[in-house]
């Protein structure tokens, strides 16, 4: 009998050993579930967290490309020439001459290239090509805006500047003499009776004698 009391009490003993041993495992191994979930959540949020990042980064790169792109679309020849000044470019006319030098000045409508001491006046609008071209210069200020053709001939008509005006038709040499919406009268160096009228619209550029 008492052996079978010993018994019982080293079976009860094992047992409980090995409840209390399971309970340990069991313990350790949710610790270890709960901190690989864990573990699974922070890296799920740390890519979560790069993949937000990544993708705000995107969306900034792809608004700058619009951005860039859109302000591209808004510009123009004038503004791209006006950035130059100072610098030296190379003007292909309609007519197929090349006008080289620095550009001296320049507005919307025109730009005044100068070699050494030739100055030539071109209107953009007769400009089929321009190299090199950089940046774009800032938006003209409405004192540019208004600053067309008309004005600069005026000042070379008031100056009594001698001028050579290069046409689609051909090139004339002379003085000028008046100046209208359109069109420029030109007192002829060849000794012509009356002035000749050229039309602007025919005119690649203005250049010193």
């Amino acid at each position: 009998m008492l052996f079978d009391v010993c018994e019982a009490d080293l079976y009860l003993n094992a047992c409980a050993t090995r409840k209390v041993r399971n309970r340990v495992v069991w313990t350790v191994l949710r610790r270890q579930r709960q901190y690989r979930s864990t573990m699974r959540w922070e890296a799920l949020f740390e890519d979560l967290a790069g993949q937000l990042d990544a993708a705000e980064r995107a969306d900034d790169e792809t608004l700058v490309a619009e951005l860039t792109e859109a302000e591209a679309g808004r510009t123009s020849l004038a503004d791209r020439i006006r950035a130059r000044q100072g610098e030296h470019v190379r003007l292909r006319l309609r007519t197929g001459e090349d006008v080289v030098g620095l550009v001296l000045d320049a507005a919307p409508q025109w730009v005044l290239v100068g070699d050494r001491d030739r100055r030539t006046l071109a209107p953009l609008a007769a400009v089929q090509a321009a190299w090199p071209l950089g940046p774009v210069a800032p938006e003209a200020g409405v004192v540019e805006r208004r600053l067309g053709m008309a004005h600069v001939l005026r000042v070379l008509a008031r100056e009594g500047a001698r001028v050579r005006v290069s046409c689609d038709g051909g090139a004339y040499t002379g003085w000028l003499t008046r100046v209208g919406a359109d069109h420029v009268d030109l007192r002829p160096a060849t000794g012509q009776a009356g002035p000749l009228t050229i039309a602007l619209a025919a005119v690649v550029s203005f250049s010193t004698v």
